[in-house]
């Protein structure tokens, strides 16, 4: 392809305009956990959810060590799901099952892990366009970059911020939310 038809590609790729999504709350997006079975949202009012999407084979993959850690901390008034994601360098290649035994067997993960979604794109989950999207989050635009970024929302289902992936899931930009 030359190089003005793979701009132009590129530009046609591009997502459409954001658009107000049908709901109310993130509490009314519908996602399955990695066993198939729906995580109803709305039973993590009254919590922080820290939303990352997660991939086995990525640079950032030990992060995974440092978001137990913050489960296990603060699991009292905080959720964290992770939701795989092989759109970044194909990077999470696995089944659902793999990506479960992986999580388990590595990092000890007993935190939500999801079934595998696109976080950007055509056909971006409704989760995230909801992450992404000041019409819908009512604070901040803003784009998922690489695997391990971090959305948080608080325990009203307000959108709080995100952090890039170099951000340890125990900094203090983070727990400050928690204490």
């Amino acid at each position: 392809m030359n190089p003005l038809k793979a701009f132009m590609a590129t530009l046609s790729s591009k997502s459409s305009p954001a658009k107000k999504m049908n709901v109310d709350s993130i509490y009314d997006i519908k996602i399955n956990a990695i066993n198939g079975k729906p995580i109803e949202l709305s039973q993590f009012k009254g919590k922080y959810i820290l939303f990352v999407n997660v991939a086995s084979k990525c640079g950032f993959t030990p992060q995974y060590k440092g978001l137990q850690e913050l489960y296990n901390t603060y699991q009292d008034n905080l959720q964290i799901i992770g939701l795989p994601c092989n759109q970044f360098g194909s990077q999470e290649p696995g089944n659902s099952e793999s990506i479960a035994s992986f999580c388990e067997m590595n990092y000890g993960v007993t935190f939500l892990i999801s079934e595998k979604i696109d976080v950007k794109g055509k056909n971006q989950h409704p989760l995230y366009s909801w992450l992404t999207q000041e019409i819908n989050n009512g604070k901040k635009d803003s784009s998922v970059k690489w695997n391990f970024q971090k959305y948080l929302v608080d325990s009203n289902g307000h959108f709080v911020d995100y952090y890039l992936s170099t951000t340890n899931p125990l900094s203090s930009k983070i727990t400050k939310h928690l204490k």
